[in-house]
């Protein structure tokens, strides 16, 4: 029965409307599956399988009685535990949180559950989703699927091993600097960081600042398109929202990756990244250059992008967590902490400074983009490190200077307000998924889907660079 739960979204959801495949049956295998692999990898954390047997059960009788169905109707899906649950523990990774069940679902989970699908329970995230070593003091560490010894990355990370597993067709994620992208690129599924504002946020702490977006993640392209289907919108409780037609992308055009101008970067001008990665950029960009029209080496315009960065993060954080830092600071991890004390340091000018230079640095990025479809770069600066490390401190023997700058691939395109999706590109030199980071232009969501389908369907063709597999049977045994 299991193996039904590795098909994907898209064709799970025609079978299920066909009356093909129950919802009871496909809820039932993944279960089986989070019972194979989980104990392994810890990336669900809560469950709420009583409400979601109900549902499915609900949702066989719908499709019997010949009902409207809605787009993600008896899916599956887990939800980041950064996110607000009705009725479903909600601990943000934080033990200030390890009892809080809300009354309510925050607006993204409520899409979700409005569309049809159906929430198994929580994935997991480090505390209040700082660092991309998804850890926290509540429920400990999630393992990546191809090395239980590494980092699956984050802090999307309990949602992306879920998802690399077939423990569920869909899952949601966030993205300040690289949340998102870091544990897809990590873990061989898709993560996409849509244009601030597509996905509207109802719990975005300061209304007008475009770090920060929640976003789908998927095992491909289609799949992921479809949980953005039920998500994006023109919600006014998110002030960053404009008009959108969701439905856009439930279909996603052909794409002729021979008529593409393509510009290629290893660092993104800036980044410090590690010589291993840059070999493997280097060996996926030689395999598929020809299927460009052009292929440019050439840096984007963002220098400058750490200082910005680590202010606009520390504004975010001092709105967010000023109150768990003075009543709670005994129960805060090290990440937490850090991001505090640095916001502290900060002044009203550097704030000011930042927004502007942040501006600056986004007309810029416009500019470049004109010339380009598409940018490709690395997903992350280094490969999956131990899971005990909480972030690395060196890289190529240059000391980095914050728990968070090894993200500098993710969160200089964060500061674009571009999207950016990341796809699988088969292994790295560790033998663990390598990530393909794809920018597109401003707003170019659809667009930028579309063309990652298409270049997903390349890889496909070129075995050594397709989406990787863990080994479900390996996981299942005890560790």
């Amino acid at each position: 029965m299991s193996d039904i739960c590795e098909l994907s979204a898209v064709t799970l959801r025609r079978l299920i409307g066909a009356g093909e495949i129950s919802p009871v049956e496909l809820l039932a295998a993944c279960r089986e599956r989070i019972e194979q692999a989980n104990p392994r990898l810890n990336a669900f954390v809560t469950f709420c399988w009583d409400r979601a047997e109900a549902e499915a059960r609900a949702a066989e009788k719908q499709v019997r009685d010949g009902d409207a169905l809605g787009p993600l109707h008896g899916l599956p899906i887990g939800i980041k535990d950064t996110m607000v649950s009705g009725g479903v523990l909600s601990t943000f990774g934080s033990p200030i949180y390890a009892d809080n069940i809300p009354d309510a679902d925050e607006r993204l989970v409520a899409e979700t559950r409005r569309a049809g699908a159906i929430v198994v329970g929580k994935t997991n995230a480090p505390e209040f989703g700082a660092g991309a070593n998804t850890t926290n003091a509540v429920f400990g560490p999630t393992r990546n699927p191809f090395d239980t010894d590494r980092i699956c990355g984050g802090s999307s990370g309990g949602s992306a091993v879920a998802l690399s597993c077939d423990m569920v067709p869909l899952a949601t994620g966030s993205d300040t600097g690289g949340s998102l992208r870091t544990p897809a690129g990590y873990c061989g599924v898709v993560g996409l960081r849509p244009s601030p504002g597509l996905v509207p946020m109802s719990r975005r702490g300061i209304g007008y600042t475009a770090i920060s977006v929640q976003g789908p993640m998927g095992r491909d392209v289609a799949d992921t398109a479809l949980l953005l289907s039920t998500i994006a919108g023109a919600d006014p409780v998110d002030p960053l929202a404009g008009p959108v037609d969701p439905a856009d992308f439930t279909s996603l055009p052909e794409v002729d990756l021979s008529t593409l101008r393509v510009a290629v970067s290893e660092d993104l001008g800036f980044a410090p990244v590690d010589t291993s990665i840059r070999e493997t950029f280097r060996a996926v960009i030689g395999d598929i250059r020809g299927s460009f029209a052009t292929v440019e080496e050439s840096a984007p315009p963002l220098k400058g992008s750490n200082e910005i960065f680590e202010v606009l993060r520390s504004m975010a954080f001092l709105v967010n967590h000023e109150a768990h830092y003075r009543d709670h600071r005994d129960k805060l991890g090290p990440n937490l902490i850090a991001n505090m004390e640095q916001a502290a340091s900060y002044s009203f000018a550097d704030a000011a400074h930042a927004q502007a230079e942040q501006t600056r640095l986004y007309r810029a990025f416009v500019d470049y983009m004109d010339d380009y479809d598409i940018l490709l770069a690395p997903t992350a600066a280094v490969p999956p490190f131990p899971v005990e490390q909480l972030y690395p401190t060196h890289i190529n023997g240059e000391e980095l200077r914050s728990y968070f700058h090894w993200l500098g691939l993710a969160y200089g395109l964060t500061l674009t307000s571009h999207p950016v999706i990341t796809i699988p590109c088969g292994l790295d030199a560790t033998g663990t998924p390598f990530g393909l980071q794809i920018c597109g232009r401003r707003w170019g969501d659809h667009r930028l889907l579309a063309i990652a389908a298409a270049v997903e369907r390349h890889l496909k063709s070129r075995p050594a660079r397709a989406r990787p597999y863990p080994d479900i049977a390996a996981l299942s045994q005890p560790g």
